[in-house]
């Protein structure tokens, strides 16, 4: 049974493929990759984030304030017919994040979304579903943003877990999880997205790594990096050549260039 709710913490590295090809080698031998990486090296999360109508939620959230939310849906692979998903409510404050979900046979999951109202069912846990309607309820939010992404996962002791992420693609039309995980490139192909995620302190040898390879903390967001490049090109077309002043780097994507305003 999948976790529902989850209180620990999360810290963020940007890795080149030549670091993340060395790191991973490494971590596989102090940690296990999870059981369905063993079995497929990757696999695919897809995500629909939901805001307000004026996007309150993200804007709040890249002001990094004390505390933020975010609410998504999320599915593993691309969901069919009536496939269950999972609605989460994820809440940061200060350094500590919590997550708390349900699952959902997929429509129905639409169907809270836009009423705020659903039936509980034996595979709905019951306090998680009250968060959710007092949260939709308050924000009233809609979908917003399709977001994809290929995962290598590995598991150590004490509850840490590693995550690498790759060909990270988004989309804002089309914001069905069932209609495909296309969409546009957020990041250079060169990078990943290093997560690690513990219930307490990283350990000592994950640190040690984390220094040999001089990958360090950062803040970053996949939806706040998304939103933040929405709305330079809402605001006047800004591409990539304009968000960089290096002429070496004109023809990359927006990854690079706002990866330091992120920061």
């Amino acid at each position: 049974m999948a976790i529902e709710v989850m209180r620990r913490y999360e810290n963020k590295y940007m890795a080149n493929s030549y670091t993340y090809m060395r790191l991973q080698n490494r971590i596989s031998q102090v940690a296990d990759m999870d059981e369905y990486c063993k079995l497929h090296g990757f696999y695919t999360i897809s995500n629909l984030y939901c805001d307000t109508d004026d996007d309150d939620l993200i804007r709040a959230s890249i002001a990094k304030p004390q505390y933020k939310e975010k609410l998504r849906l999320r599915a593993y692979g691309v969901p069919v017919d009536n496939d269950m998903v999972f609605l989460e409510i994820k809440k940061k404050y200060n350094d500590v994040t919590n997550k708390r979900r349900t699952a959902f046979a997929l429509q129905e999951a639409y169907g809270f979304i836009a009423t705020g109202s659903a039936e509980p069912k034996e595979y709905m846990n019951k306090q998680v579903l009250m968060e959710l309607e007092y949260f939709i309820n308050l924000h009233k939010p809609m979908p917003k943003l399709y977001l994809a992404y290929e995962r290598r996962a590995y598991i150590g002791d004490g509850g840490l877990r590693i995550t690498f992420d790759t060909n990270i693609r988004t989309r804002r039309h089309d914001l069905a999880l069932e209609n495909g995980d296309h969409g546009e490139k957020l990041l250079d192909d060169d990078l990943w997205v290093c997560e690690v995620k513990a219930i307490g302190g990283i350990p000592v040898w994950l640190t040690r790594l984390l220094s040999e390879y001089k990958l360090y903390r950062q803040g970053f967001s996949k939806y706040g990096m998304e939103y933040q490049k929405h709305i330079a090109m809402e605001r006047g077309g800004v591409c990539s050549s304009q968000l960089s002043t290096h002429p070496a780097k004109r023809r990359q994507s927006h990854g690079k260039a706002l990866l330091s305003r992120l920061a």
